[in-house]
């Protein structure tokens, strides 16, 4: 199992100096989310600090730029990493992306599928016509004149339900995790519907909310001396083959590279990508990353204490009631959206957070213990990804529990 981390600063000199000191304790991949910074300009900022980790964005929002934007940034970011970024993307959450961004969220599946489709053809290099349900571009006449550094580039989905997990299984390189993801629920929810979704689809027509459906259609673009592209389904590959797709690894003539297989690298080489078995029923292929708040000291209970804000923060959001109520959390995620809702700010409500909510959902307490919560993993996950607490603590407490998580990086691997 791999071992990531995702680095705070207080500026972006500090963080890009944090993203430094990880990979030089051995953490693989350096994660960067979006919420009060954007993912992709953090990429860009870590990038040059970094020889060897890989960056990817965890999550960047996927409904607030357009998919070309998205490639095109996952392009640049491919260059500046020297062919080790990875696009992650999040649906977000709806009241999120609708007064905030003032864009559209309806139907995250479908959409979110069918952004992928277009990312996917234009770091290819062939743009579409997509004829989607929810996501619509005429992308003919787009030359991208600058040769890119691979033909695919890793895309990553963050899903929590049901349908967005299947749809990560379906079509994506990774699966990433909510910030608190036990490994009880990679066990009995996660793996079950990442297995699901590599069986093969019915196209049943139903909406995305209720079921599988069928995929846009999508004209695979003008090749660069302007002939038409064949016209495809999802699922199928730029030439039209079924089930064919352009992986990660690939190389620039499109000869078959390897999909994350066992032992591949970012770019396909040898190197430790992927866990062999993992979960019995999902394939090597797919990086299961898991987020996980941890904390360290060597007082447990102070541990627990400085996690609470994360968990209060998250268990303010009513959409995550069913994970909460599967970890038997629903009469303490109420406690935390009443206190939310009289008042108390998202990161203020710590004190509203009980310790056996911490002990279920955060790795918290010593270096021992915290090692041992992350080797509960094992055999579950390929990927694990380590955040220091942030919500409601001031900078140099967080920066005191980053460099204890970077230093247990350095034991550990």
């Amino acid at each position: 199992m791999r071992i990531t981390y995702g680095p705070w600063g207080e500026t972006l000199a500090e963080l890009a100096e944090a993203a430094r000191a990880a990979e030089e304790a051995g953490a693989e991949v350096v994660w960067l989310p979006e919420l009060h910074r954007s993912a992709t300009v953090t990429a860009a900022a870590v990038a040059p600090v970094l020889s060897r980790a890989g960056v990817g964005t965890a999550v960047a929002l996927a409904f607030t730029r357009s998919p070309l934007t998205l490639a095109l940034e996952a392009l640049d970011l491919d260059e500046l990493t020297g062919g080790r970024f990875v696009l992650g993307l999040g649906v977000g959450a709806r009241r999120l992306n609708e007064r905030w961004h003032h864009v559209a969220a309806d139907r995250p599946v479908t959409r979110l599928r069918e952004t992928v489709e277009i990312i996917r053809a234009v770091v290819a290099g062939t743009p579409p016509v997509v004829e989607g349900e929810t996501r619509r571009a005429d992308l003919r006449g787009f030359r991208r004149p600058h040769r890119p550094v691979r033909a695919a580039i890793p895309i990553y989905l963050a899903a929590v339900g049901p349908q967005l997990t299947r749809l990560a299984g379906r079509i994506a390189d990774g699966w990433i995790s909510h910030e608190l993801c036990s490994p009880a629920y990679v066990r009995e929810h996660v793996l079950p519907n990442l297995c699901q979704a590599t069986a093969p689809a019915k196209d049943s027509g139903v909406g995305s909310e209720r079921g599988e459906e069928p995929g846009a259609r999508v004209r695979a673009g003008m090749g660069l001396d302007g002939s038409p592209g064949a016209r495809v389904r999802a699922g199928m590959g730029l030439d039209g083959s079924p089930g064919a797709r352009v992986w990660a690894g690939m190389g620039l003539d499109g000869s078959p590279g390897v999909r994350g297989g066992a032992g591949a690298g970012l770019d396909g080489a040898s190197g430790g990508w992927v866990d062999a078995g993992v979960g019995p029923q999902v394939g090597s292929g797919l990086d299961v990353v898991v987020s996980a708040c941890c904390a360290i000291d060597a007082d447990p209970a102070e541990a627990r204490r400085q996690a609470k804000g994360v968990l209060g923060f998250y268990a303010s959001v009513a959409t995550y009631r069913d994970f909460f109520a599967f970890h038997g959390l629903a009469e303490e995620q109420e406690a935390v959206i009443e206190a939310f809702r009289a008042g108390t700010p998202a990161d203020g409500l710590a004190a509203a957070v009980p310790d056996r909510m911490v002990e279920r959902l955060a790795l918290a307490g010593t270096p021992t213990q915290v090692a041992a919560g992350i080797d509960a993993y094992r055999g579950l996950a390929t990927t694990i990804k380590l955040t220091p607490p942030v919500y409601g603590r001031p900078p140099e407490a967080v920066r005191e529990s980053q460099a204890r998580i970077i230093a247990l990086i350095k034991e550990l691997t």
